[in-house]
């Protein structure tokens, strides 16, 4: 693992996404949670190894609203280890993976921060972007112009029930990157695909340019294919949070990834 300091930004988040589905590949973000445990870092660049590019990792909170049980346990673990978010920033500062880390967290640890210092911490870490689930467009302006300011995509999400003329709002306002979400509900594995993952995909890409990648409910590589017909790329969370959950470490989490990598390749 590299150590020197990372260097990605929100400029080169977009760009990096951009010009990988530009030249025709499908785009994969995988999420692990931060602080899981002591092999937490070695799973980001077994990540990157495999395939991903780029990597979501979230900041464990006691209250994760929009998580399953799979990312709540994950979380609470990662809790009682005494993982913070600074020491997270403070972890990803030392280590550069080769691609883009986007940072998953909830509005009230951004609130208790400070906009303008955790997303200087951010930059300063290397962290390319952020998601705030539970921060909508109406109240993302604050945080987002203190974002904007070091660099830090603000990534929005476009759920099923969104309207038109709200995804154009949201499309607008989003950096790096659109999340489209798969389904209705939390976070979790599912045994078939939601047909709504496809159909807001394509609401969305009928809209804008900016790369659209589907998470919630992406569970397996035959999935992941199947998302990646319509979108441009997946994000893939708690099947591989489970695994890591289960003891399956880095070499586990490569081997997870570069199935998902594989089949939507070939798709």
């Amino acid at each position: 693992m590299s150590t020197s300091p990372a260097v990605h930004t929100a400029g080169t988040l977009e760009s990096a996404l951009r010009a990988r589905r530009d030249a025709g590949h499908k785009l994969l973000v995988p999420y692990i949670t931060a602080g899981l445990d002591d092999e937490w870092l070695l799973v980001l660049e077994a990540l990157a190894g495999a395939g991903a590019d780029a990597i979501e990792v979230g900041v464990p909170f006691s209250d994760p609203m929009i998580d399953g049980s799979v990312i709540q346990e994950s979380s609470l673990r990662a809790l009682s280890r005494g993982t913070t978010p600074d020491g997270v920033l403070a972890d990803l500062s030392r280590v550069d993976v080769g691609v883009p880390i986007v940072v998953m967290t909830y509005y009230n640890l951004i609130y208790r921060a400070g906009h303008a210092r955790i997303a200087g911490s951010m930059h300063q870490s290397g962290v390319s972007g952020a998601i705030i689930p539970d921060l909508p467009l109406e109240e993302v302006g604050p945080w987002a112009d203190a974002a904007d300011a070091e660099d830090v995509a603000t990534v929005l999400l476009v759920a099923p029930s969104t309207p038109e003329e709200r995804i154009e709002a949201i499309c607008q306002r989003t950096r790096g990157f659109v999340y489209a979400v798969g389904r209705m509900g939390v976070t979790g594995e599912q045994a078939v695909l939601a047909d709504s993952a496809r159909e807001v995909a394509g609401r969305i890409q009928a809209i804008t340019d900016v790369p659209v990648c589907v998470g919630i409910g992406v569970s397996n590589p035959e999935q992941a294919a199947t998302v990646c017909e319509v979108a441009d790329g997946v994000v893939v969370g708690s099947a591989l949070v489970r695994r890591l959950l289960e003891g399956g470490g880095p070499d586990g989490a490569a081997e997870f990834v570069g199935s998902l990598r594989a089949a939507i390749d070939k798709g």
